[in-house]
């Protein structure tokens, strides 16, 4: 059996906690000096092996491990290594990690895989800082819309293009929509990454296998509309009382959450947001208005579907109740991606303790799945959660899963299947 390095691994974490941590918390920028910083330190580390090395026009770096026929479809290890602000050392820079660990682990063994095998750090997976999901991986595709050069960074004002422009990456290629990936080229994409929930702490185990990565749809702009009213003046049978409408509809929606469970169905429903009008509201006063969210997530189109059409029945049910009336607006729309059938099949069966989930945060395994390339993911156990300071993956646990992507690339299946 190959092992993962699981020295080099533990001096990669341990070089990137030292050069990005900022307090309690890390700071890898998307396209700034802590992002920059973690790129640098995995090409160092890919050059040492002796890997090829090749970064594309907005920055994204391709670490090749060469097969014996160099023009077959290459499997791709991916995943992003930049940081929410005062994130974690692991969310995303797991996945990179596990790649170079993997490959390196293969060289030691004297191992040329049958086609090559690239680790890729894919630039700015996060949206937190210019509010722009999937930079990397969906630009790599030509799939960003242009406008997207506008937007500027949260904390500094400065354009995705004018920091593209300091870091002369280029952004034409943004502009143009210029493919710089073929997914025609790439056999298939894998990626490591802890969970980012308790799911696993939960249930005891090390990894899970994730059957798909939820998609969404969210009623951003929701509104109740009912009337101001005098607290105490107002009988029940006579009031419009927006707080007390919402509240019933969420409840029902909970309990709508908790049917389709009970069916088996994946489902999670969130209300992130919900607020009365700081102007208008007051202790002695019935609200005569809310705002609020509902954030519906399924790996299913279809749960998605139904759940979103049982929430505009009940609002209009429970409005007429209430004297009230809801406005649920459109919905924003992001589909589901489902992980690669025969791929998940394999993994399971690399895992002595074999577990399936779905994700519920998004990640660049999407993108990919979306170009229709056969994609696969591992989780690994993480106390705390992710996207804060107190992110605690075990290494050994990243070595159970490790050693399960070794298995699928020693035994990687001839054909993919969704």
């Amino acid at each position: 059996m190959i092992h993962p390095d699981i020295d080099l691994a533990t001096s990669l974490f341990t070089a990137l906690d030292a050069a990005t941590r900022r307090g309690r918390g890390i700071e890898r920028d998307s396209y700034g000096a802590g992002e920059q910083a973690a790129h640098d330190i995995m090409r160092q580390a890919a050059e040492a092996m002796g890997l090829d090395i090749a970064i594309d026009a907005i920055g994204n770096l391709s670490m090749t491990l060469p097969g014996r026929d160099r023009s077959a479809p290459r499997i791709l290890i991916g995943s992003h290594l930049d940081s929410v602000p005062q994130g974690g050392n692991f969310d995303g820079a797991a996945g990179v990690i596990a790649g170079l660990s993997a490959v390196s682990a293969l060289k030691q063994a004297q191992v040329v895989p049958d086609c090559d095998i690239t680790v890729m750090a894919i630039r700015a997976e996060e949206s937190a800082w210019f509010d722009i999901p999937y930079v990397g991986s969906a630009g790599a595709f030509g799939l960003l819309d242009p406008a997207c050069l506008a937007i500027p960074r949260f904390d500094d004002g400065r354009s995705l293009e004018a920091v593209f422009t300091a870091q002369d990456f280029d952004a034409e290629a943004i502009r143009t929509r210029r493919r710089l990936h073929d997914p025609a080229t790439i056999r298939a994409y894998l990626e490591l990454h802890i969970e980012q929930g308790p799911t696993l702490v939960h249930a005891g185990l090390p990894a899970a296998v994730v059957t798909g990565i939820r998609g969404c749809k969210r009623f951003r702009n929701a509104r109740c509309i009912g009337a101001y009213a005098h607290s105490g003046a107002v009988e029940r049978p006579f009031r419009r009382d927006a707080v007390a409408a919402t509240v019933a509809l969420l409840h029902h929606m909970e309990t709508v959450w908790l049917r389709e469970e009970a069916s088996g169905a994946d489902l999670v429903f969130t209300a992130g947001e919900l607020f009365t009008d700081p102007a208008m509201h007051g202790p002695s006063k019935v609200a005569g208005e809310t705002h609020f969210v509902l954030d519906i997530r399924s790996i299913s189109d279809e749960t998605m579907t139904r759940v979103a059409a049982e929430a505009r029945e009940a609002a209009t049910r429970i409005g007429e109740a209430y004297r009230v009336t809801f406005d649920l607006g459109a919905t924003s729309d992001s589909r589901p991606a489902l992980m690669d059938l025969r791929l998940r099949a394999t993994l399971m069966s690399l895992l002595d303790q074999p577990y399936e989930m779905a994700s519920g945060a998004g990640h660049d395994a999407v993108i990919f799945a979306e170009m229709g390339i056969p994609s696969a993911m591992i989780f690994v156990r993480n106390e705390h959660g992710s996207h804060n300071p107190d992110e605690a993956m075990e290494m050994v646990d990243f070595t159970i899963a490790t050693q399960a992507l070794i298995g699928l690339l020693l035994d990687f299946p001839l054909e993919a299947s969704r």
